[in-house]
């Protein structure tokens, strides 16, 4: 999960982050900083859960476990963390500086990391 984490997701999480500023860049305001937030929990979405639960299946060898249920199970994850992810990417998105908000985000995303693991035990 650290060479993903390092590599992959090292790539695409900065240039979702980049996409984010241009994309909002003309809003202004509770506009400028919800369109922020919400894009940046749309990542972060069932299918991104259900592939980061597919990678520790794999990594952990439980080849068996990877089936349509890791769907299901991403997608209680993330309704149950909307919450916690709205005040997490609010901040991170809207207080951080660009150049840190990939760094947040790898804490935040790390805190993460163990509630996906936990999620199959909880969801399923």
């Amino acid at each position: 999960m650290m060479f993903i984490g390092a590599t992959f997701y090292a790539f695409e999480i900065p240039n979702y982050f980049d996409w984010i500023v241009k994309k909002t860049a003309a809003l202004k305001g509770i506009k400028a900083t919800l369109s922020k937030t919400i894009l940046a929990i749309a990542y972060f979405n069932p299918l991104w859960i259900a592939r980061h639960l597919l990678f520790i299946q794999l990594f952990s060898g439980q080849y068996s476990d990877i089936n349509l249920s890791l769907l299901e199970i991403a997608f209680w994850s993330f309704l149950v963390n909307i919450p916690i992810s709205f005040v997490a990417n609010y901040i991170i998105q809207n207080r951080f500086k660009i150049k840190w908000r990939f760094l947040g985000s790898a804490v935040f995303s790390a805190s993460m990391a163990i509630y996906y693991a936990m999620s199959e035990t909880l969801f399923s």
